[in-house]
């Protein structure tokens, strides 16, 4: 069994960097200047089996593991991590929200289309004043007979314009009580729903964030997930998951950072040597392998206990805490060894170093994940 889970991981990760190489790789520059969201990208994921990882095959997914699915993540990350990061949102994100919590019937309608790549998910829980404080928000959903009518702004929304699909978590309680989110799948072209500003940000710039916006949108109850009111514990859930996915795009950005670094310093020459041979240089490698090899052994332990059914919320929070800050101290390290080539557009680093710093944001601030952890220790 183990050498079988081994099998699969080299194979997937050798099919996905060919696949990086072929098809992302040209493109980086490109996508990332002029903050091009290439959506036809996500059909060929789709078609590789990299957007319905997690869903079983009989809902048209690869029924694969997480263990696996962190080895796609880092080999798309470490070449790059905007589409890591459009990937997993779409895999561990709505997707996987639909696939814990969907009635039969919405699992048969939805996760086929998600899973082929043919519809891109949206995932939609942050708010412009509540973002870590997600209990208080104010986006609303009223029950109207057999519907329900949504209204208000989600902001920070990955594929929040391009998603076909959206999972949405709106508040059907008073604020701040317990039990008061319920979530909902919205289809994209559903009246009253819409995508709002795009965001134009410092780094993971061809993945597209943007606001979605309800007005008096309304969807029938069948489009309910789960029961009323556990919207905010499902989020929970969902976030466990997600949160393995970050740590996996942080190692994957931290990889790639590190390979640039170690080519550069074996090629460029200071004194009539490879800057290498100099121990200010060759230190520096040494924390920064040593350092990735931490967050990605605690990256693949989440995966595993997450395959395993067991709770990962200490673990998720720590692989996700360590593999991000390890994600900006390594290429904020690439850029230093690359020196004046480091701080500008022709080499990659650069852009390492601007994506990694979502990753200490996305999905639960450090600070949010330092809370998480504590609060496991002292139960």
């Amino acid at each position: 069994m183990i050498n079988e889970i081994v099998e699969n991981q080299e194979l997937i990760a050798q099919s996905v960097r060919e696949l990086s190489e072929r098809h992302i790789r040209p493109y980086i520059r490109q996508w990332d200047d002029s903050q091009h969201f290439p959506a036809e990208l996500f059909k060929q994921l789709g078609e590789q089996g990299l957007m319905g990882m997690l869903v079983p095959a009989v809902y048209g997914g690869t029924g694969l593991g997480y263990r696996e699915y962190v080895t796609a993540i880092i080999e798309l990350s470490r070449v790059d991590g905007s589409i890591g990061l459009s990937m997993a949102a779409h895999n561990s994100l709505c997707t996987n929200h639909i696939l814990l919590f969907g009635t039969e019937e919405q699992k048969q309608t939805y996760l086929p289309k998600l899973a082929s790549g043919e519809w891109i998910g949206a995932w939609g829980l942050t708010e412009p004043n509540t973002g870590s404080d997600a209990g208080n928000m104010r986006t609303t959903a009223t029950r109207q007979g057999n519907e329900w009518v949504l209204n208000g702004a989600k902001n920070f929304i990955t594929h929040g314009k391009s998603g076909n699909l959206a999972v949405v978590i709106a508040r059907t309680g008073e604020p701040n009580s317990s039990h008061n989110a319920t979530a909902f799948v919205v289809e994209r072209g559903t009246p009253g729903f819409s995508g709002g500003r795009k965001e134009d940000k410092l780094g993971m710039r061809a993945s597209e964030t943007a606001e979605m916006l309800f007005q008096d949108c309304r969807i029938p109850d069948s489009q309910r997930l789960g029961e009323i009111g556990d919207g905010f514990v499902q989020s929970l859930k969902v976030l466990d998951g997600g949160r393995i996915s970050i740590a996996a795009l942080s190692v994957g950005i931290a990889l790639g950072a590190y390979d640039a670094a170690v080519a550069y310093a074996k090629e460029r020459e200071q004194f009539g040597q490879p800057i290498a041979n100099f121990q200010g240089i060759s230190f520096k490698l040494a924390d920064m392998a040593t350092e990735v090899e931490a967050a990605k052994l605690l990256t693949y332990q989440a995966a595993d206990l997450k395959d395993a059914a067991k709770s990962v919320t200490k673990e998720s929070a720590m692989a996700k805490l360590f593999a991000s800050e390890t994600a900006v101290r390594v290429a904020n390290e690439a850029v230093q060894i690359f020196g004046g080539y480091g701080y500008t557009k022709d080499f990659p680093v650069e852009k390492f170093y601007r994506d990694a710093k979502l990753c200490t944001i996305g999905e639960g601030t450090s600070e949010i994940q330092k809370i998480v952890i504590s609060r496991q220790i002292l139960k």
